[in-house]
């Protein structure tokens, strides 16, 4: 890493889905289908939730102003997102592996480029953040 920082990765865990990769695929390819969880989504974490098909925008406190956009599908396995407004620019991938033909495994990725400094003061949060996201798309209902 340089004096400007370079790439961060944050992984969450493994999630076993019990669901066909198809299936999870179909769903999180199409942004429409966040309306299966915005209600889990706590008031005082999110607000201003809005999505289309292929973007979702939301203001996380203490963030700001998020939005992101489906830059690349690679079906049945990958969703790839990018910011087209946030703080500090990132890349989400969304993994779907099969685990059998009625179970998959999902695994969500972000990278960022952040300097020493800001990597300090977001860390925890980003790698805590990585996790309750794929917690929550493994508890879906993809049918």
């Amino acid at each position: 890493m340089g004096l400007f920082g370079g790439e961060s990765k944050f992984e969450s865990s493994v999630k076993m889905v019990p669901y066909p990769q198809q299936a999870v695929y179909d769903n999180i390819s199409d942004l429409r289908n966040l309306k299966k969880v915005q209600d889990r989504v706590p008031d005082d974490k999110v607000s201003d939730f809005q999505y289309d098909e292929d973007t979702v925008s939301l203001n996380v406190p203490p963030v700001g102003e998020l939005k992101l956009r489906i830059c690349d599908r690679e079906e049945p396995k990958c969703v790839k997102f990018e910011t087209l407004q946030s703080p500090v620019p990132f890349n989400v991938w969304i993994q779907v592996l099969p685990v059998d033909e009625n179970s998959s495994k999902m695994k969500v990725t972000v990278k960022a480029e952040l300097n020493p400094f800001i990597k300090g003061m977001v860390e925890k949060p980003l790698q805590e953040g990585v996790e309750k996201i794929a917690d929550a798309l493994a508890q879906v209902h993809y049918v």
